[in-house]
């Protein structure tokens, strides 16, 4: 049964053609006789924002200084899905106790021109399960980060050479992929050996969840798919509005009971019943910015989070908020630019903006206790070669989390660092070197947080 809603088709410029693109330059930098307004390109596979920062959030001065409640950390056994495990609450992770680097291990091809490693590590069991750059899948001892199989893409076809994106997730000893190769296939998690493979018409960037005995993934079409566990049948799918530019990042979607949460390039938010796909509402997190025509990318590139009967999502496009999960009524928004997904706790939420902000919201009322700007006094210029001579350029690191662990709100950044700050004021607490750049929100299991960089190697902070 498939669910479609009405929409209009929109052309857009052959520049925002590319479904995946989430690094734009200017055309006007390849103009010799041209002077170069825009001081921040995108060269060398280096991601950039694309969207203009014309709306400030600013700390709510009824609030400054003011005390709220975070749950006590508790330890995590497995995280075997995007999120934790279906149906259980993570909010403040006991691991990462001294927050040191135990160990960095390789385990696949990395990031380049042509590939972009975006799937996040899974925990189940004493294994990491991991996808590099060109799909391929990894179990990983989860203490000394050796490689215990690999499974490369089951199929390289003429029309898909070379793809990127997808992900894993782990239910009931069996390990779930869904592939930028078209395809989502089930695998022994023992031996990796592919117990069956269903093809899909579009690539799948995002990684999948399982639950209510179905697998659910969204493709690059703006469509959600569902699999039967145990034959990999395709049983009912949903439409949302299609969208012909997207950014690279990709959303999995988020689950509770009998409600699937998902969130799309169009900046819709929808929940709909696990069994039937049948929609029970509809939210936009999407915004016009009269300064710059690409904040009408309004990609809900996080994952939804449910917390405590609301969903917290944010939009590309600059709308972060919360949604009654009942009702789909919005409680309140910001407006803040995100890709990465929301962070509830307690009585607040967190969440890194586009332009290297970490905000802590009241859950309540949306009003901010505090930011921090991670670019502050950032003065770092960089020359980088063009076409035409040498051009200057700002580079501006970019941030990817957060996860609250140990009394330490965590964030990984495009630069290569693991920093800690206080989750009650944001000040910073410690920074320590991961050896490559990490754009994955790490996760937690055991004693543990683990990070995946950009050169695909496995960090193991404790």
């Amino acid at each position: 049964m498939t669910k479609r809603i009405g929409g209009v088709a929109v052309i857009a410029a052959s520049a925002l053609a590319l479904a995946g693109c989430s690094t734009l330059g200017s055309v006007s930098n390849l103009n010799p006789f041209k002077k170069n307004e825009n001081k921040e390109v995108a060269t060398d596979g280096r991601r950039i924002s694309i969207v203009a920062f014309d709306q400030k959030v600013e700390a709510s001065e009824s609030l400054k200084g003011a005390d709220f409640n975070l749950p006590p950390a508790t330890a995590i056994a497995n995280w075997p899905q995007p999120g934790g495990a279906p149906d259980v609450v993570v909010d403040h992770v006991q691991a990462a106790a001294s927050f040191d680097v135990a160990w960095r291990k390789g385990f696949g091809k990395g990031s380049n021109r042509a590939l972009h490693l975006l799937a996040p590590p899974v925990y189940a069991d004493g294994r990491i399960y991991v996808m590099d750059a060109e799909g391929e899948v990894a179990a990983v001892d989860a203490r000394t980060g050796s490689v215990i199989w690999r499974k490369p893409p089951e199929n390289r076809t003429r029309r898909d050479k070379q793809a990127f994106g997808g992900g894993v997730a782990y239910a009931d000893g069996k390990v779930y992929v869904s592939s930028g190769y078209r395809y989502v296939a089930r695998l022994d998690a023992a031996t990796g050996a592919l117990e069956w493979k269903t093809n899909s018409s579009a690539p799948i960037h995002g990684a999948p969840i399982v639950t209510q005995g179905r697998v659910y993934v969204v493709n690059t079409d703006n469509e959600m798919l569902t699999y039967d566990v145990a034959t990999g049948t395709q049983a009912w799918t949903y439409q949302a509005l299609v969208e012909p530019a997207r950014i690279l990042a990709a959303s999995s979607p988020a689950a509770q009971g009998d409600t699937i949460v998902a969130g799309f390039a169009s900046g819709e938010v929808v929940a709909l019943r696990a069994g039937n796909g049948n929609d029970l509402w509809n939210n936009t997190l999407a915004k016009a910015s009269r300064t710059s025509a690409l904040s009408e990318i309004r990609d809900v590139a996080g994952r939804p989070v449910i917390y405590q009967g609301d969903v917290y999502a944010a939009s590309h496009s600059g709308v972060f908020g919360a949604i009654d999960l009942r009702s789909g009524q919005s409680r309140w928004s910001l407006p803040i630019a995100s890709i990465t997904t929301p962070w509830p706790a307690g009585d607040v939420v967190y969440v890194i903006s586009q332009a290297g902000e970490v905000i802590c919201a009241s859950r309540e009322s949306g009003q901010v206790y505090w930011i921090k700007d991670l670019n502050a006094g950032l003065a770092t210029a960089k020359k980088s070669k063009l076409f035409f001579g040498m051009a200057k350029q700002k580079v501006r690191p970019l941030f990817s989390g957060p996860i609250l662990a140990s009394d330490r709100l965590i964030v990984v950044s495009s630069d290569g660092r693991a920093i800690a700050l206080n989750p009650k004021t944001g000040d910073f607490l410690k920074e320590i070197n991961l050896g490559g750049p990490a754009l994955v929100t790490p996760i937690a299991g055991g004693d543990t947080v683990y990070v995946v960089t950009d050169k695909a190697e496995l960090v193991a902070i404790r």
